[in-house]
């Protein structure tokens, strides 16, 4: 339900001319569905909770969507086959583990899993 002052929504970048390339990847590694706004825009609904990372160790200078797995070494494989490029490998963190990739439009997104 939408609520004033609640997260609402995430826009990435997608280069000129790439939107098709980032959505084939999104499709290929997440299953993701898109809807078309012309030929630049294409909306995602694949749910959003958030955080705010403030540990001195944090390198993150832009927001860090993070999506959710089940199985991490199976989605790792499926980012890696769909043209993602891993920037963290698999490594732990209190609540349970994770990695960091980049998508063709060279945005940095995470994925984690409890175990």
């Amino acid at each position: 339900m939408r609520q004033t002052g609640k997260l609402d929504y995430l826009e990435m970048p997608a280069p000129k001319g790439s939107i098709d390339s980032v959505k084939a990847f999104y499709v290929r590694a997440f299953d993701w569905a898109f809807t078309d706004y012309g030929p630049s825009y294409a909306a995602f609904s694949e749910g959003l909770d958030g955080g705010f990372d403030g540990t001195p160790e944090s390198d993150l200078n832009r927001p860090l969507p993070v999506l959710y797995s089940e199985d991490l070494e199976a989605t790792l494989a499926a980012v890696t086959e769909a043209g993602g490029t891993i920037m963290k490998d698999i490594f732990s963190f209190p609540g349970g583990r994770r990695f960091h990739f980049t998508d063709p439009a060279g945005n940095e997104l995470a994925v984690w899993s409890e175990t």
